[in-house]
């Protein structure tokens, strides 16, 4: 059991924590949330004690292993599954022992405890994770110095997971995942047979892989039962109390403070007004829950194009003479949003970069929209600011005929305030260095934005905000993310990239999870015990996922008919005006006319599947 038992700290003389506990039985996986800058990690390092406490304690079982990702794998020449391996120090130790032949009495100590440890299925069960993480049978027998620094991290965090601390405590480890490595973390961690914690701004992971949600505010920690979506209601409805309360309070008090101004040099009331004085005084004044601060994107709105934008004919693309996608015979329109599926490696950066522009077909035909511009976003970009220049000078750069308080504007709609605006990049937050990065790739208005891993670094306010930005957003979308309420959020369309191709996935997002959790894996995470506050999922929470999922596509089909519907309106309006019909503009009212065509089909395709969502919510008991 953890125990956290009245603690305070403080940087620099800012606390971080006053009076705080909280406990987390044995076995129990937790959310770690609060805003950025709160001390959530501060509250990791006060846990493993690399920070002494100013006061209060914190408790854990005798002999109890802390675990956590701090650093990526070292580049070193030792395999994958052999530096897995080694992060059991445990194991290694007795192993080498052995080795060494001790006596018969410790030689047979040794042996029990390999045997208590399950050390013989050790390369099994390191094999397993990382599989599960995206490393094949052959990628596991390579040196880690073959691989990148964050293919490194899914080493070290594939080591953390192998050594079973009895208390793992995660920061963020979904930012250097895929969507399918993301999902197979969800699934390993709800079977950990220990006590886990979890620093994550993944609704999805914070939903299905832990049963209590630990928050962090106002320098105290409160433990919620349920995923988030359960804290995030139970949350809600108890700032909703806390604020009727305060406007009932401060009306009494008005009404109070009336009374005294009115009759205090009244001598027939002087009495009374005093009395009123004594109660006001009594009144402690309730001020009302701060709503979580809003961080808006504001996307800029590119012209409209003639559909499509992009249209593809037989292409191959691929690196070095060797192709990774064939035969694709793609589509883009101006109000599409496309999520890409596929496991790691399958192509989906590569289709990306060959939207984008970056990377030229090696065979085929590419059609792209007169004067189309395209917006890219891909992490690594992050890392490639310049780390001492403020945000104020990338946009000099990229537009040195505007003004700074147009630039500073420009800075303000993507969240980066004043005392961010001139500081260094260097000492931005990740999620700060994101926006800086997601307003430079849509600065010109692009009709088409790819966005690769947008939401990592991004707290779960700014992920709700990317939501509605990218809702609005009159461009077309492609996204690749493991944020699996992002994608349901936003895409209407589902490509799946597999096996050298790219195809429509007819299905939901659900049952993409569904196929990627079923795929054959030699072993599974180890069992754990039922905490006994973990809640139940029977039947009914499947019924009531399952209708919320409805009720999202049927609000996604009646928002796209809406669209559609405007953009109907607009069309009318022009093929309306005399002067499109003359003979020197035939060409003009040929491509409108075929445009009309077009969204006459997409209509007819949308209100399929309203009317497909409509009767499968219908038909719900």
């Amino acid at each position: 059991m953890l125990r956290i038992d009245q603690i305070s700290y403080a940087v620099a003389g800012n606390p971080l924590f006053e009076g705080a506990s909280a406990t987390i039985p044995d076995g129990h996986k937790v959310g770690l949330v609060g805003r950025n800058g709160s001390g959530k990690t501060t509250l990791f390092r006060l846990i493993r004690g690399e920070l002494t406490l100013d006061a209060g304690a914190i408790t854990l079982p005798p002999r109890a292993r802390i675990g956590g990702v701090a650093q990526e794998a070292p580049a070193s020449a030792e395999s994958l599954l052999d530096t897995v391996l080694a992060a059991d120090t445990e194991r290694a130790a007795l192993l080498a022992e052995a080795e060494a032949d001790p006596a018969p009495e410790r030689m047979a100590d040794i042996q029990t405890r390999l045997a208590d440890i399950d050390a013989w299925s050790a390369e099994a069960r390191a094999s397993t994770i990382l599989r599960g993480l995206g490393f094949d049978t052959a990628a596991q027998a390579r040196p880690c110095a073959d691989f990148s620094g964050g293919w490194r991290m899914r080493v070290a965090l594939a080591g953390v997971l192998f050594a079973r601390p009895d208390l793992l405590l995660l920061d963020e480890p979904t930012n250097y995942l895929d969507l399918e490595g993301a999902l197979w973390l969800e699934s390993y961690l709800a079977r950990y047979p220990h006590t886990v914690i979890i620093i994550s701004h993944d609704r999805g992971l914070l939903n299905r892989a832990v049963g209590s949600i630990l928050h962090l505010e106002h320098r105290q920690l409160a433990l919620y039962g349920g995923g988030y979506d359960t804290f995030a209601r139970t949350r809600a409805a108890a700032r909703a109390v806390a604020t009727a309360e305060a406007r009932k309070i401060e009306a009494r008090r008005a009404h109070l403070q009336a009374f005294v101004d009115r009759f205090r040099a009244k001598a027939s009331k002087a009495r009374q007004a005093q009395s009123r004085v004594k109660m006001l005084e009594k009144m402690t004044p309730i001020t009302p829950p701060q709503e979580a601060a809003q961080h808006a994107f504001s996307f800029p709105a590119p012209e409209e194009l003639p559909p499509p934008i992009v249209a593809m004919e037989g292409v191959r693309v691929g690196y070095d003479g060797r192709a990774v996608l064939s035969r694709l015979d793609l589509r883009i329109d101006q109000d599409d949003r496309i999520a890409l599926l596929g496991r790691n490696g399958e192509g989906k950066s590569t289709l990306s970069k060959l939207l984008a522009g970056r990377l030229a077909p090696m065979a085929g035909q590419v059609t792209r929209a007169a004067r189309l511009r395209v917006g890219y976003f891909a992490q690594h970009q992050v890392d490639e600011l310049h780390l001492d220049e403020s945000p104020l000078r990338h946009l000099q750069r990229a537009r040195p005929d505007e003004g700074q308080a147009r630039l500073r504007a420009r800075l303000a709609g993507f969240g980066l305030m004043a005392e961010q605006v001139d500081t260094d990049v260097a000492r931005l937050s990740g999620g700060q260095k994101a926006r800086l990065s997601l307003l430079l790739a849509t600065l010109e208005a692009p009709h088409l934005l790819i966005l690769d891993e947008p939401t990592n670094h991004l707290d779960i306010e700014s992920r709700e905000a990317l939501v509605e930005a990218l809702t609005a957003y009159s461009g077309a979308v492609v996204l690749v993310s493991h944020d699996m309420h992002l994608l349901g959020l936003v895409a209407d369309r589902l490509w799946l990239v597999s096996g050298g191709s790219v195809a429509p996935w007819e299905e939901d997002l659900e049952a993409y999870r569904r196929f990627l959790l079923a795929a054959p894996v030699a072993e599974s995470a180890p069992a754990a015990p039922r905490p006994e506050r973990e809640p139940q999922r029977g039947p009914q929470v499947t019924a009531q996922s399952t209708r919320k999922v409805l009720e999202s596509d049927l609000r996604k089909a009646e928002a796209r008919l809406e669209k559609l519907a405007a953009m109907r309106a607009k069309l009318d309006e022009k093929l309306a005006d005399p002067a499109l019909y003359d003979s020197a503009r035939a060409r003009d009212l040929a491509a409108w006319q075929a445009k009309y065509a077009e969204l006459e089909t997409a209509t007819e395709r949308a209100e399929a599947l309203w009317l497909e969502a409509q009767e499968r919510l219908e038909a719900m008991p």
